[in-house]
């Protein structure tokens, strides 16, 4: 399997390299996001890890533009810093997890196994079914956009996802271990309120301005899709 790194430091880069080859992994560097660009463009690859802080384009513009471009290949983001604001960022910016700096190169291990066999589990299934329904409203999976009552409403690629878990499993309630085992993967972190801000934002985005509420909390319990509430 082929594993693209975009680090700007070489030693981090090298240590990555050489961990990542022990585990089988086939690993290239680039040392900016625009030779990182052109490596996806004429190889396939199953992975990415980029730092956050490079020079000229930084790793969040970076994951915008390989999203852009429709490839949905699992995206690993590295930081020093690690604030929550900043995270959020890198999952709307379409990131699939996260690590900061520094960390224990077997987590790092651990967190491309991960990700990796969620990716060999969907396969392609995700493109099955051109649109999912409930109640008025739409989710086109393949232009990643939403209609409610003829209106068209701009996710961002974590929302999305989490609308589309919620959109599987309607009139259910979910709990925050389970939209976090499958929005965000087996190694999210739970102390985190990223659930309930996402939740929140899809609220004003779903729900507001519209007579029927679809989005739910059930205090200590978790969240529910339902028109029946």
């Amino acid at each position: 399997m082929k594993i693209l790194i975009v680090e700007d430091n070489s030693r981090v880069s090298a240590l990555l390299k050489r961990g990542l080859e022990s585990q089988g992994y086939q690993v290239y560097i680039a040392e900016e996001a625009e030779e990182g660009l052109v490596l996806l463009e004429r190889i396939d690859f199953e992975l990415i890890i980029t730092d956050i802080m490079l020079a000229a384009m930084d790793g969040i513009t970076f994951c915008k533009k390989i999203r852009q471009a429709g490839k949905k290949t699992p995206i690993i983001m590295l930081t020093a810093l690690g604030t929550i604001d900043e995270k959020i960022e890198g999952f709307d910016a379409g990131a699939d997890d996260y690590l900061v700096k520094p960390f224990e190169i077997r987590e790092l291990y651990a967190r491309v196994k991960a990700l990796l066999q969620r990716k060999h589990d969907s396969g392609n299934t995700f493109e099955e079914t051109a649109q999912i329904v409930y109640n008025d409203l739409i989710l086109d999976k393949r232009t990643k956009v939403i209609y409610r009552e003829g209106q068209t409403i701009n996710l961002t690629p974590k929302e999305f996802n989490l609308l589309y878990f919620m959109m599987q499993n309607p009139e259910r309630l979910l709990t925050r271990d389970e939209i976090a085992d499958n929005v965000w993967g087996n190694n999210f972190d739970t102390g985190t309120n990223y659930i309930d801000v996402y939740i929140a934002y899809l609220r004003k985005k779903i729900d507001k301005g519209f007579d029927q509420k679809l989005i739910h909390t059930k205090v200590g319990m978790g969240f529910i899709l339902s028109n029946k509430l």
